[in-house]
C-alpha cells in the first residue's frame, strides 16, 4: 500500500503509481474498491483516475474488475530485461522457424496466464489463435504448461482449481494435470494434443536465467506422432543458447 496518496499534497503521479502498484503477481484482477483501499485513495478519486487509465490503455476493465492494460505491457517491453530476452531469443527462434516452418512462440508467465512475447507464423493449415502480446491459458498451451510447472505453488493451486475446457481434449482434471506438471519438471519439456485448438499440437521447453525459469519457447504443429523428439531436441538446443545469452544456466536436454 502506498500510503498518504489520498492526502491533498499527493501529486497525480503519486496517485497513479499507487493505483498501478495495487496490482500484484498473486492478484492481477482487482475491483475498484480494493484498488482504492490499496492505493489509499477516496473511492471517487480512484474511480476518476482508474477511468482515465482505462481510456489510455494502462488498465482494462473486465466486468467488475480491472487488470493491467496492453499499453503498460508495450511500454514494459522497452525495459532492459524484456528487451534482452527478446533480443537473445530472436536468432534462435528464427532458426527453429526456418528449420520447421512451424509457428514458433516465446512466452513468459504474467500472473495466471502465458503472455506471448514473440510469435513467428508457420503453416497456415495449422490453426493458431495466439498473437504477439496476447495471453493464453497456462493449462492448455505448451509454453503455458512449462511456465505453470515452474510457477510458485500458489499460482499452481489457483490454476488447478479452475481448468476450463477449451476443446474435447483439454485436460480439466487437476490430478491428471498435476501429474503432467511433475513430468515436465523431470523431462524438461511439455506437449499439448489439440488442447487449446483442434488441429494444433505443441511442444515447449523452459528457458532459464540463474537457475530460474524466466520464459518458455515452443512450436505448434499439426501432429507430434513422428517429430516430437526432433522438435524437442531443437527447442532444447535453442533454449540453452538463449540461456547462455541471458547469463543463465540451462538444465536438461
Amino acid at each position: 500500500m502506498a500510503g498518504n496518496t489520498g492526502t491533498p499534497g499527493a501529486t497525480v503521479t503519486e496517485r497513479i503509481m499507487a493505483i498501478l502498484g495495487a496490482f500484484e503477481e498473486q492478484q492481477t484482477r482487482l475491483p475498484l474498491s480494493v484498488i482504492a483501499r490499496r492505493a489509499d485513495l477516496p473511492l471517487a478519486t480512484a474511480h476518476r483516475l482508474v477511468g482515465e487509465l482505462v481510456r489510455h490503455g494502462a488498465l482494462a476493465r473486465h466486468g467488475d474488475h480491472y487488470v493491467i492494460g496492453r499499453r503498460i505491457w508495450e511500454i514494459g517491453l522497452l525495459a532492459p530485461v524484456e528487451c534482452n530476452l527478446r533480443e537473445a531469443a530472436a536468432p534462435y527462434l528464427h532458426d527453429i522457424h526456418a528449420a520447421t516452418r512451424a509457428t514458433v512462440h516465446l512466452a513468459v508467465r504474467d500472473g495466471h496466464v502465458a503472455l506471448y512475447f514473440e510469435r513467428m507464423a508457420g503453416r497456415a493449415s495449422v490453426p493458431v489463435v495466439s498473437s504477439l502480446g496476447s495471453t493464453m491459458p497456462l493449462h492448455a498451451t505448451g509454453v503455458g504448461k512449462v511456465l505453470l510447472a515452474h510457477a510458485p505453488a500458489g499460482i499452481r493451486r489457483d490454476v488447478l482449481a479452475s481448468l476450463p475446457r477449451l476443446t474435447p481434449y483439454t485436460i480439466t482434471h487437476p490430478g491428471r494435470l498435476n501429474e503432467q506438471l511433475t513430468q515436465i519438471r523431470r523431462t524438461g519439456y511439455a506437449t499439448t494434443l489439440e488442447e487449446m485448438t483442434l488441429g494444433a499440437c505443441s511442444v515447449a521447453v523452459p528457458v532459464h536465467r540463474q537457475e530460474q525459469v524466466v520464459a518458455a519457447i515452443g512450436v505448434v504443429v499439426p501432429s507430434l506422432r513422428r517429430d516430437r523428439g526432433r522438435l524437442t531436441a531443437a527447442l532444447q538446443v535453442a533454449a540453452r543458447g538463449i540461456s547462455r545469452q541471458l547469463g543463465g544456466t540451462q538444465r536438461g536436454g
